[in-house]
């Protein structure tokens, strides 16, 4: 895979990690939904289990951490 489609596929995760307008989640809350984001993008644009869990790795952190630089308050 290009590093071009991991690099949008992560910020792809990373950006829709924070969608979770009016019901207050912790970073956990936003982990996992970062941690699932992040599989199904790389599911989709990848071809083998490395990748599924790279991007499930990458939207995870991007869930917990999006607060913390101010994408997602």
């Amino acid at each position: 895979m290009s590093y071009k489609l991991m690099f949008a596929a992560g910020l792809t995760a990373v950006l829709l990690a924070g969608c979770t307008q009016n019901i207050r989640p912790t970073d956990v809350d936003r982990a996992v939904i970062g941690a699932g984001t992040g599989y199904v993008v790389q599911k989709v644009a990848g071809k083998d289990n490395s990748d599924r869990l790279a991007g499930a790795a990458i939207g995870a952190a991007g869930g917990a951490l999006c607060d913390d630089v101010g994408l997602c308050q």
